[in-house]
């Protein structure tokens, strides 16, 4: 069981996959359904804080000495700001939500930083996106997994 669990949080970790391989890979190893939502919801979401503050320590030690990157992430912020204004949290929680390919908690906390969000309003929204993503993504192996 514990090397189960170990498949189930590499999927959950792995960039491309997230919870979306995750989830049925815990049910179809025979694992609990509430539990392997529980262990890739929670690992998927706790994905946001290395990358974001890896990305922050990336751009203030080296990204942040190369003006070209400089004009392009104020640009990019800039041009940004009345979506994130507009849409913030709701708009990043849906983008993540969403269980399609490149939509996870990844992307969505790239996307959070490129548009200078702040990481305490960023957290909640890709947190809250990959809960609904894991419930969506649950439901779906469940009624395939009850068909077959």
């Amino acid at each position: 069981m514990t090397k189960d669990i170990v498949w189930v949080l590499l999927a959950t970790v792995s960039p491309i996959s997230e919870l979306r391989g995750g989830i049925p890979l815990g049910i179809s190893l025979g694992l609990d359904p509430w539990f392997t939502f529980f262990i890739a919801v929670v690992a998927n979401a706790l994905i946001f804080f290395p990358v974001f503050f890896a990305l922050r320590l990336f751009y203030d030690k080296l990204l942040c000495r190369i003006p070209l990157f400089n004009k392009y992430l104020d640009s990019l912020r800039k041009r940004g700001k009345p979506k994130v204004d507009k849409y913030g949290f709701w708009g990043l929680a849906l983008f993540v939500a969403v269980p399609l390919p490149l939509t996870g908690a990844y992307t969505g906390t790239i996307l959070a930083w490129l548009l200078g969000m702040d990481w305490k309003k960023a957290f909640p929204a890709v947190g809250l996106g990959v809960i609904v993503a894991g419930v969506v993504v649950l439901l779906i192996t469940l009624g395939i997994t009850s068909t077959l």
